[in-house]
């Protein structure tokens, strides 16, 4: 039976097994995305508040990662500083070699709040981003019905958001930030406000657009059940300050069924690490 192990690269730096150092090429399991010794600290009444210490992390291409942890320990700070939404106080994030130092077109993020146009119709939404690079409307059309059909809203292309479900709208703020083509698909807790039936529902269509594009992806979530079913590794920071205390690699086949023992473990394992 299959099991989950540590992964001994990501957490402490080294570089992952059968690369050269400093090969930063993506493919054959080179980073894609590099966080090297990140730090963060806000201003608090008594003094700078530190959010970040020293956080290391390499995202191969086209890998799943889950970044889970307690409240507090910096898990939505570290995505915003990977999407370039955030800078960091110390170290750096790299992007194929190259410093991040804002959003861009290569990172897509999706969060828990939809933030759709109310004035667009589902199609309208998708098709923003191509609309600011100038993509002509020839192109925008097809890509954008690709992508509503991709999600499983096939037909909605003309509602509005106020006539769409909860999931609905995520599927469109997923098709939203898949429409421009990021390298990199960064998700803040995409699933938290549905329902725990739509929740799953969600999750294995995630697992379906992410098999279809080969994108990489970074997906926060407090549910260490979704990390487990989603990953191929899952990052488990500690708080005070944020930090990877333990990087876990997932080693189950897909599609992950929760009753197998496999999962069990796994699901009580990060439960115990996020718990000390």
């Amino acid at each position: 039976m299959a099991r989950l192990s540590d992964s001994s690269g990501a957490s402490d730096g080294d570089e992952p097994s059968g690369d050269e150092p400093n090969d930063n090429e993506p493919g054959d399991g080179a980073a894609r995305v590099s966080v090297d010794g990140v730090e963060k600290e806000f201003p608090g009444e008594r003094g700078p508040v530190r959010a970040l210490d020293g956080v290391d992390l390499d995202v191969a291409d086209g890998e799943f990662v889950c970044l889970v942890g307690p409240s507090g320990c910096g898990k939505t700070t570290l995505l915003r500083i990977i999407a370039g939404l955030e800078p960091p106080t110390g170290g750096e994030v790299r992007l194929n070699g190259e410093p991040v130092t804002g959003p861009g077109p290569d990172l897509g993020v999706v969060f828990q709040e939809y933030h759709l146009f109310p004035w667009r119709t589902v199609a309208g939404n998708v098709a923003f981003g191509l609309e600011r690079q100038g993509v002509p409307e020839e192109v925008r059309e097809r890509i954008t019905s690709d992508l509503i059909e991709l999600v499983g809203l096939d037909g909605f292309g003309g509602a509005y958001p106020s006539e769409l479900s909860g999931g609905m709208k995520q599927r469109v703020a997923i098709a939203r930030a898949l429409a421009v083509d990021p390298e990199i698909l960064l998700m803040d807790e995409p699933f938290g406000s549905v329902d725990a039936q739509t929740r799953e529902m969600l999750q294995g269509e995630l697992l379906d657009v992410w098999e279809e594009t080969g994108k990489t992806v970074v997906f926060v979530t407090h549910d260490v059940e979704e990390a487990v079913t989603l990953a191929d590794r899952v990052v488990v920071l500690a708080a005070n300050p944020g930090r990877v205390r333990e990087v876990v690699a997932v080693d189950l086949p897909r599609p992950r069924r929760r009753t197998d023992e496999g999962f069990v473990e796994g699901v009580e394992r990060i439960r115990g690490l996020i718990g000390d």
